[in-house]
């Protein structure tokens, strides 16, 4: 799993959700959508409870500044798929 992949929430409160993968560590990854779970406080997953989605990525250069403008760009990508 890398950064700016499309995952969907298998299991948990956001199940059947489409998210971007804000950050990757060993077990965890760390997802937005720009609504509820923003940039500046994402989501920490299992990666046995999310499964890639889509083969678009979200731009990784945009994910390191975390702003208004990022979970605005991360809402209009997540619809446009």
């Amino acid at each position: 799993m890398e950064k700016g992949f499309v995952v969907k929430a298998i299991a948990g409160k956001e199940k059947n959700q489409v998210f971007v993968v804000v950050d990757v560590n060993d077990k965890f990854v760390f997802i937005a959508d720009g609504k509820r779970l923003r940039v500046n406080k994402p989501k920490k997953k299992s990666v046995k409870h999310i499964q890639k989605v889509s083969t678009k990525k979200f731009s990784e250069d945009e994910l390191l500044v975390k702003d208004e403008k990022v979970n605005a760009s991360i809402r209009k990508f997540l619809k446009n798929l």
